[in-house]
């Protein structure tokens, strides 16, 4: 039961940090709230490891597997993240982002000689039926910024899974290896972190002022529900749990972010929206059951 509810308080925070995402949405770019919210991350993260002696954990090899993975699942995955939920709003990010799913199971069967059976591949179909009964139902492009902004976000939020996914992928030897969690998001998040600093050598790249101060908080507490807190309860949840009965709880944020739309906008969203989000949900059950 303690399971149970850690997943589901670590789906519930994510959906929150997206939603904290979207509210500053037009005021800071993609490229800009990603730095802020890395570097934030960064220092919560890394503050958490001092304490707990994470850093005795990492060793050469555990490094740079995890700077792989931030190569894949932060300095890519996290700009198009923030750019698809500007685009499609957080409601539909959340569906698409089910993709990281089918995509792990790609990547495990290419890369990790790992099988695909049949109740796999039906999960995949729900998914994907799940994201197109959204988007083709009553209301399903509301939250979207102009007339591209559905292809264009799809196509962002394709690439964010592919890159969770092979992020995921990535990290994995270290995570087997015995790197500690807060250790392991600290080295992800601070080379993220270098990198989207980086850019800002390059002048096109640069914003053209600071987030203000309400925005500035508001990433921090994306940083913090979605990264610290998020990750946190993952982990306790993964500690005392099943994994694949962890990791489909988890999964349920597209279910959980409904009514936190539905309260922010005041509107109810229809019951395609419903309707995709628990099909694409029950198609992450299915493949995170399915799995050896």
């Amino acid at each position: 039961m303690l399971a149970v509810a850690l997943s589901l308080a670590a789906a519930a925070t994510f959906a929150l940090s997206a939603m904290q995402i979207d509210s500053v949405t037009g005021r800071v770019g993609a490229l800009q709230l990603a730095r802020w919210q890395m570097a934030l991350a960064f220092g919560m993260t890394a503050s958490a490891s001092l304490v707990l002696g994470g850093w005795r954990t990492i060793g050469v090899e555990q490094f740079l597997w995890l700077a792989g993975s931030s190569a894949a699942g932060i300095m890519l995955a996290t700009t198009t993240y923030v750019a698809t939920i500007q685009l499609l709003g957080p409601r539909l990010n959340a569906l698409v982002f089910t993709l990281s799913a089918p995509f792990a199971l790609i990547l495990g069967y290419a890369f990790r000689a790992e099988t695909v059976n049949l109740t796999q591949g039906a999960g995949v179909g729900l998914i994907l039926a799940g994201i197109v009964l959204a988007i083709l139902g009553p209301g399903g492009r509301e939250g979207m910024r102009g007339p591209k902004a559905l292809s264009l976000g799809l196509t962002l939020g394709t690439i964010t899974a592919l890159g969770q996914a092979t992020g995921s992928l990535l990290a994995r030897p270290a995570m087997l290896a015995g790197a500690e969690p807060f250790t392991a998001m600290a080295i992800r998040s601070g080379l993220g972190a270098l990198f989207f600093i980086s850019l800002l050598a390059i002048p096109a790249l640069r914003p053209a002022a600071r987030p203000l101060t309400t925005d500035t908080r508001r990433i921090g507490a994306s940083a913090f529900s979605g990264i610290f807190l998020g990750m946190s309860l993952l982990m306790a949840a993964l500690a005392v749990g099943d994994v694949g009965i962890v990791t489909t709880l988890s999964a349920t944020t597209p279910i959980l972010i409904l009514p936190m739309v539905w309260f922010v906008t005041g509107r109810a969203p229809g019951l395609a929206a419903w309707a995709g989000a628990a099909l694409a949900v029950l198609g992450t059950a299915l493949i995170t059951v399915a799995s050896p």
